[in-house]
């Protein structure tokens, strides 16, 4: 699963790496936050319907189907994180994997282990380049009752890789650049991306201890990618 992610880039590199132009063009966008939370709306990467270019704009984190009468239906629900084995059936997730796919901008995130009593202490995971990355998402569309639209996302998840294995079972798809296009097309076709669903190179990624300081989502700074050297440091109890 994937419950917290960094996003440190503006809305410039986001757009430049991404080769992505951001709709509306004066798109406000949130700081950099090292401890993206679920619900908070965030950049997503998606194409155009009209142009077919890639356009940057920003969705709440927590899918809410087009079909929800009421936000009640979804409500102790989780839809932050789509699996890759039902993505394609599922009722939440099928019809937006056939034409509503997006990337992610993340520059790292976060997992906590599997197994073993609380607190447990955050590991971070990042590219062994540094570079800004890509998850694979896919995104709706829901209407209130007074007609106003909200825009949102989840993120897809398959089986852990062999450093992922080491902390939890399962990881966010984490797409190469080459395959941005192909996951982007809106055009409905028989042959889903399905394949592009895999775990990423073990070797082309890097995990270190956290600060636990991540735990608490009123925590956003860069600190929190470093390990904390002492219980007062880290607000908790050593491990």
């Amino acid at each position: 699963m994937c419950g917290r992610y960094v996003r440190r880039s503006d809305k410039q590199k986001i757009a430049e790496h991404f080769h992505a132009n951001p709709s509306p063009r004066d798109l406000p966008m949130p700081a950099a936050d090292y401890n993206v939370a679920p619900t908070t709306h965030q950049p997503i990467i998606r194409q155009s319907r009209e142009t077919g270019e890639r356009e940057l704009i920003l969705a709440r984190w927590g899918l809410i189907p087009f079909f929800t009468k009421d936000l009640k239906e979804i409500k102790g629900l989780s839809t932050i994180n789509a699996r890759a084995e039902t993505i394609a059936t599922s009722r939440t997730w099928r019809e937006p994997m056939k034409k509503r796919r997006c990337l992610i901008p993340v520059n790292a995130f976060y997992e906590w282990p599997k197994e073993g009593k609380p607190p447990k202490r955050p590991y971070a995971f990042e590219l062994s380049s540094g570079n800004l990355f890509a998850f694979a998402g896919i995104w709706d569309a829901w209407k209130d009752g007074e007609g106003h639209w909200l825009q949102s996302y989840a993120i897809v998840t398959t089986d852990a890789n062999e450093l992922m294995a080491r902390i939890h079972p399962r990881m966010p798809v984490i797409l190469h650049s080459r395959d941005y296009d192909r996951w982007l097309n809106r055009e409905e076709t028989e042959q889903l991306p399905l394949d592009l669903l895999r775990p990423f190179e073990s070797e082309a990624m890097e995990m270190r201890e956290a600060n636990p300081k991540v735990n608490n989502v009123r925590n956003t700074g860069p600190e929190l990618l470093e390990k904390a050297e002492s219980a007062a440091e880290s607000g908790q109890l050593p491990l």
